[in-house]
């Protein structure tokens, strides 16, 4: 469930207390450890993901970084002229980013083969956005007035980070990860003309560089907001496409062609609602996903306020299925 480990859950609110810098919850091997199984113990999802952030690996390429608890990720300076980017250097993970191996080799070992482990990577243009915006955006302005007025500096930051997100998506396998995700967060803020230009394909030179040493490791690629530039997500390379909650399914799945499966779309907000409510939604999505190739998940992260014993039930009925449809999938 995207965003399993959190706020929701009063065990991540505890830890959080006590350690109230969100690095170092997610860089500190034994903290990040306890926070990736806390919704293992309590749900025993199919997957456990790595308790980390899309910007982690920013500090190894000689971007700083910092997560303010009420403001998010702020980068300071933001990235804006020729000299810092050519600043961005060539990522060692094992040098900058040795925590890593230590969650996932821990997480591979604690769950055994009751769960896949997933790793996760921001794609190029989101942690271009954020490093180029320096925080969260509403307007992309910064990013889109670089993209229009400067292209080529733009082309080489994407570039540099295509190799590095690479070589780090490469490096989480390496590690134990069975599944790595790409967050393409913010490329759904990109019309189709420059989402081909600038997003889609530095999404391609990632996949590239990942499948030429992990060619049978299943990557995952997701967009907020994607309905407009969803026919496009294929053309990644990757062989999951998540489905935010804004698209029906059914529509999804005829979009995307039978090679590619899917990931999702349970709108976040439906824990709120009673169970049969969330039964319902999940027999739906299941339903139009079809019998093969579909990763029951949210369309986005679980939300904070969700009642645990709602997210209980939603994994509950996940894993109980075939006493609800009438077709078995």
């Amino acid at each position: 469930m995207m965003r399993q480990a959190g706020r929701y859950m009063k065990v991540y609110r505890d830890l959080r207390a006590k350690y109230p810098s969100f690095r170092d919850r997610s860089e500190n091997p034994e903290l990040a450890i306890e926070i990736s199984l806390q919704p293992w113990r309590a749900f025993r999802p199919d997957g456990v993901i790595m308790f980390s952030d899309i910007l982690t690996p920013l500090t190894g390429m000689g971007i700083p970084f910092d997560i303010i608890e009420s403001k998010g990720p702020i980068i300071d300076p933001p990235i804006r002229s020729q000299a810092q980017v050519d600043a961005v250097h060539e990522l060692d993970p094992d040098a900058a980013l040795p925590y890593i191996r230590t969650i996932l080799q821990t997480l591979r070992h604690e769950v055994g083969n009751e769960a896949a482990v997933l790793g996760f990577v921001g794609s190029p243009w989101t942690l271009a956005a954020y490093a180029v915006e320096g925080k969260t955006s509403k307007t992309y302005s910064n990013i889109k007035g670089m993209a229009f007025s400067e292209p080529a500096l733009l082309h080489q930051l994407l570039g540099k980070l295509a190799d590095n997100i690479g070589t780090y998506a490469s490096y989480q396998i390496d590690c134990g990860a069975q599944v790595v995700q790409l967050f393409d967060s913010w490329a759904g803020q990109l019309s189709p003309m420059d989402y081909r230009t600038f997003a889609l394909p530095y999404q391609q030179q990632v996949v590239r560089k990942v499948k030429a040493k992990h060619p049978d490791t299943p990557l995952i690629l997701y967009i907020s907001g994607s309905a407009g530039v969803f026919d496009l997500m294929g053309e990644s390379g990757v062989d999951i496409v998540s489905v935010d909650w804004t698209m029906d399914m059914a529509d999804a799945r005829r979009r995307l062609g039978p090679d590619i499966a899917v990931q999702g779309n349970i709108d976040p907000a439906a824990l709120f609602g009673s169970q049969d409510f969330i039964r319902d939604r999940i027999l739906d999505t299941v339903q139009k996903a079809g019998r093969r190739g579909h990763i029951l998940n949210l369309g986005h992260g679980i939300l904070p306020g969700t009642p645990e014993e709602n997210a209980a039930f939603f994994f509950e009925t996940a894993k109980n299925l075939t006493q609800h449809l009438a077709v078995p999938v």
